[in-house]
């Protein structure tokens, strides 16, 4: 059984220009690249002119091997991706974020977790219900860590371990797609994962699983914490991912604030996918 893969036709990608936001940003060039979408970046800032700060998405295809060295501007479009920069005046970075994607949606948001602050940083203030409820995009959330599954230096592509939380509510049928549409986006093989229930045996939701070679589907019921245990197996698997639902009602943000997928991302070293039940 195949999954439709990710149907991307947009990545956008907020940025601080910070070591981890680079890190982000391989993450979102990867995927914009393979799926041949459109990358959107987009930095909040109160300085006046900051666009050579700006991830350089031609030098890193360059270093990639992907374009040759000295390749003009429109080389980057013979690859498929069209990329737009936006910069914008402020020191608010959620509301204008917000509100650039009331306007463009986006299919996929990757977005870089500082561990201690990131995630709070971006969460920060209240977030009008009108402008909140437009966003029912999937988010990758990225650590500033060594798990991280795409190289930064060479573009390469290592997803092998990946951890799936999964109970009745949210319904998590959609997780599997996703997963399953990121893997074969990157080409990824021998991807191993385990879905995990936290909780009692009957719990654990009935999923319809590919069973195609390559994948290796492992099933455990553990009981304690949840995001406890979700961190226990990850690091135990060296997770290379951590996907999961969220109801995702009210948008990629309100839909974290004070649930289980916010816990995780604030501690995983892993990326983690967040992905609305919804979808």
């Amino acid at each position: 059984m195949l999954y439709a893969p990710f149907k991307l036709r947009s990545v956008f990608h907020p940025t601080d220009f910070s070591p981890a936001s680079e890190v982000a940003f391989a993450h979102a060039l990867k995927l914009a690249l393979d799926a041949k979408a459109e990358l959107r970046i987009m930095h909040i800032d109160q300085a006046t002119s900051q666009w050579s700060k700006f991830p350089q998405v031609r030098e890193t295809l360059v270093r990639w091997g992907l374009l040759p060295p000295g390749s003009a501007k429109t080389a980057v479009g013979t690859l498929g991706l069209r990329v737009e920069k936006v910069q914008h005046r402020g020191d608010d970075p959620v509301t204008p974020l917000l509100r650039h994607l009331e306007r463009k949606p986006a299919d996929l948001v990757v977005l870089a977790t500082h561990q201690r602050h990131g995630v709070a940083h971006w969460m920060h203030g209240a977030i009008a219900e009108p402008i909140a409820r437009q966003s029912g995009a999937m988010t990758l959330f990225v650590p500033p860590s060594s798990t991280s599954f795409v190289s930064l230096e060479n573009g390469r592509v290592t997803l092998r371990h990946i951890v799936m939380p999964v109970s009745h509510v949210p319904q998590p049928q959609s997780v599997v797609h996703s997963v399953c549409g990121l893997s074969q986006l990157v080409n990824a093989s021998d991807v191993s994962c385990l879905v995990l229930h936290v909780g009692t045996n009957d719990g654990m939701p009935t999923l319809s699983l590919p069973r195609d070679s390559g994948w290796n589907w492992t099933e455990s019921v553990q009981q304690g914490d949840i995001v406890e245990q979700i961190l226990k197996r990850a690091k135990e698997r060296s997770a290379d991912l951590i996907a999961m639902a969220t109801h995702g009602h009210k948008g990629f943000l309100d839909a974290l604030r004070g649930s289980t997928t916010e816990r995780v991302v604030r501690e995983a070293r892993c990326p983690v996918l967040a992905i609305p039940a919804s979808s």
